[in-house]
C-alpha cells in the first residue's frame, strides 16, 4: 500500500496583512492529563520547515495530546483525511465540502456527485464526523454562491444524521442563518460549533440546544472577550478544544505556524479564565470529546446508512 503524501497543500499566505514569524514554536510543558485536538488540518504545510503529519502527531503525543480529528475541506482533503485515519491510530477523520468550496462545485455542475462521495467516505469506520460544513458569508455575496452553501450545508446535515456522525459547523458572519438552518432542518444529536466565534447570546442558544462549543487559540487573543464570556456561560459538558492548525496559533505565539502540540497553551488559558485546575478541565474535555466522536481505538457507535437510498 502506497504511503499518502505527507501533506496535500501549502497554506495560502496571500491574505496576510503583515510578515509572519515562520518558525514553529517550541514544545510547551506536557500536560499531566491527556487531551484531544478535535479540529486540525494536518494536510496543510506551513512555516519555513513544514512538519508532516507524523512529525506533528509525535510532537503532540510528547506533550499529552492523545489524538486529533483531521478535517477535510473538499474531496481531495476529505479522501486524504479518511486515508490517514485508517492508517494512524491517533487520528480520526471528518469529511465535508467547506462552505466556500460549495459554490465552486455548484458552478462546475458537480455538487451532487461531490456530496455523494462525501456520503461514501462517511461510511468508513474511522470517519466520525461530517465537517467542516456550514455557512460563510465573509467572502460570499447574495445570490448563487450562498444558495450553493445552503444546499451543501443541508445535505451535510442529512449525511451526518443518516450515518450517525457528529457535525462540525463552520460559521463565519452567518450566526443567525446557521442557527435557523439547524433548527429548520433538524441538527444531528452531536453538533459542534468549530472555532466558536460568537458571543454569550449565541453560546446560550447552543447550550439550550445541547450543541457543543469548540474553542481554538482565538480564545487567548486580547480582543476576544466575547469568546471568554461564552466560555464562562456555556455548561462545561458542552466545551471542546481545538487548534484549527495551522491557523489561529494561541498567545504567546500568535501568527506563527500552529500544530496540535500547541493545544496545551489554549487549554491552560481556558483553565485560568474559568478559575479551575488544568488537569480537571483536561479530563472533562477529554470525556466530552469521546462522547462526541467515540474512542480513537473503537468502531463507530452506530451502523451507517445512506441518505441517498440504495443506488
Amino acid at each position: 500500500m502506497t504511503e499518502p503524501a505527507p501533506y496535500v497543500r501549502s497554506r495560502d499566505t496571500s491574505a496576510d496583512s503583515q510578515p509572519r514569524n515562520l518558525e514553529y514554536p517550541p514544545l510547551p510543558e506536557a500536560l499531566k492529563v491527556g487531551i484531544y485536538d478535535n479540529h486540525t488540518h494536518l494536510e496543510i504545510s506551513d512555516g519555513n520547515n513544514p512538519l508532516d503529519y507524523r512529525e506533528q502527531l509525535d510532537r503532540a503525543s510528547s506533550v499529552g495530546v492523545r489524538g486529533v480529528v483531521q478535517v477535510g475541506n473538499d474531496l481531495e482533503t476529505s479522501r486524504w483525511s479518511a486515508e490517514i485515519a485508517a492508517r494512524e491510530p491517533r487520528v480520526l477523520a471528518a469529511v465535508a465540502l467547506h462552505p466556500n468550496e460549495a459554490p465552486r462545485y455548484a458552478a462546475e455542475g458537480t455538487l451532487d456527485d461531490a456530496l455523494a462521495e462525501i456520503n461514501e467516505l462517511a461510511q468508513r469506520p474511522r470517519v466520525r464526523a461530517i465537517g467542516e460544513t456550514g455557512l460563510d458569508f465573509f467572502r460570499t455575496e447574495e445570490g448563487a454562491g450562498r444558495d450553493a452553501q445552503y444546499r451543501s450545508f443541508e445535505a451535510h446535515i442529512e449525511i451526518a444524521k443518516q450515518n450517525g456522525l457528529a457535525l462540525q459547523i463552520h460559521d463565519r458572519d452567518a450566526h443567525a442563518e446557521v442557527v435557523e438552518t439547524l433548527l429548520r432542518v433538524g441538527a444531528p444529536e452531536r453538533t459542534v460549533f468549530h472555532c466558536f466565534s460568537g458571543d454569550a447570546e449565541l453560546a446560550q442558544i447552543c447550550a439550550d440546544n445541547g450543541w457543543y462549543l469548540s474553542f481554538a487559540g482565538t480564545v487567548t487573543f486580547k480582543n476576544a472577550q466575547n469568546l471568554r464570556d461564552a466560555l464562562e456561560l456555556v455548561p462545561r459538558r458542552l466545551v471542546l478544544v481545538e487548534t484549527d492548525a495551522p491557523f489561529l496559533t494561541p498567545v504567546p505565539f500568535r501568527g506563527r505556524p500552529n500544530s496540535a502540540y500547541l493545544i496545551p497553551h489554549t487549554l491552560r488559558a481556558m483553565a485560568t479564565y474559568l478559575g479551575t485546575d488544568v488537569s480537571m478541565l483536561a479530563a472533562l474535555i477529554t470525556s466530552n470529546t469521546e462522547e462526541v466522536y467515540g474512542l480513537w481505538n473503537a468502531e463507530p457507535v452506530t451502523e451507517p446508512s445512506s441518505p441517498f437510498g440504495d443506488r
